[in-house]
């Protein structure tokens, strides 16, 4: 679909023999905002890999922005205005906060995020530029990942478990740093087990279990919601 900004269409997607992901369809259009649930081990991260060529695509068509990507490598995506804030927050060791976000920047897409711009959303990466990026505290690493990825100025950014391991307080400031994100236009597909956050920041969101999609809806702030999408995650 011309106005899809990401598109996975009855993918199977394979590390070695292990089958993990079986027929799995989801969507992103421009600007929108999906939250991707489910248990650990249904392959939630799978799904990033396989776009990113880290698993094998064997079956089922990726798309991004219109055009298919056959056999899908890690620099694709990227070329393609896709960014991605993986598990983890991988902040490269030995640099500093300054020289992890200008890592982002390599792809020369232009747009709203610069160092700048980054610095204002996040003052302590400014107070800190010059630290080490695997000194700062996990909320901080973690705000440090989200802006390297935005500092390739994408069209969507993949966030895979953004908040694991965070305190409530830090999830609090990043709900508000991505619906700020997205405000400027950027989309998110928001793969999370904080159903509060998805609530927070997704408009719809996506169940998985055993490697496919098994229902998706509308996100509204209310119990019903919440209870919903709880009694998905544990399908």
């Amino acid at each position: 679909m011309k106005d899809t900004l990401l598109e996975l269409s009855g993918v199977h997607a394979f590390y070695g023999a292990a089958h993990v992901l079986h027929g799995l369809s989801l969507r992103v259009a421009p600007g929108e905002r999906v939250g991707l649930i489910g248990r650990n081990g249904v392959g939630k991260t799978t799904v990033i890999n396989t776009i990113l060529g880290l698993a094998q695509l064997r079956k089922g068509e990726i798309a991004i922005g219109g055009r298919a990507l056959p056999r899908p490598r890690t620099y694709d995506a990227a070329q393609r205005g896709v960014a991605v804030v993986p598990q983890g927050r991988r902040i490269v060791a030995n640099l500093s906060v300054e020289e992890n976000l200008l890592l982002g920047a390599v792809g020369g897409r232009k747009g709203h995020w610069t160092v700048p711009a980054i610095y204002k959303l996040f003052p302590i990466l400014k107070e800190r530029a010059h630290t080490p990026g695997t000194a700062l505290s996990g909320g901080q690493q973690q705000m440090l990942a989200v802006g390297r990825a935005l500092m390739a100025n994408p069209s969507l950014i993949l966030l895979d478990e953004p908040t694991e391991g965070l305190a409530p307080v830090i999830v609090d400031q990043l709900a508000d740093i991505f619906n700020a994100v997205a405000a400027q236009g950027t989309a998110l597909l928001l793969i999370e087990q904080n159903m509060s956050l998805v609530v927070r920041v997704a408009e719809r969101y996506l169940a998985m279990a055993k490697g496919a999609v098994i229902a998706e809806g509308p996100v509204a702030n209310s119990r019903q919601c919440l209870a919903d999408l709880e009694a998905h995650i544990v399908v």
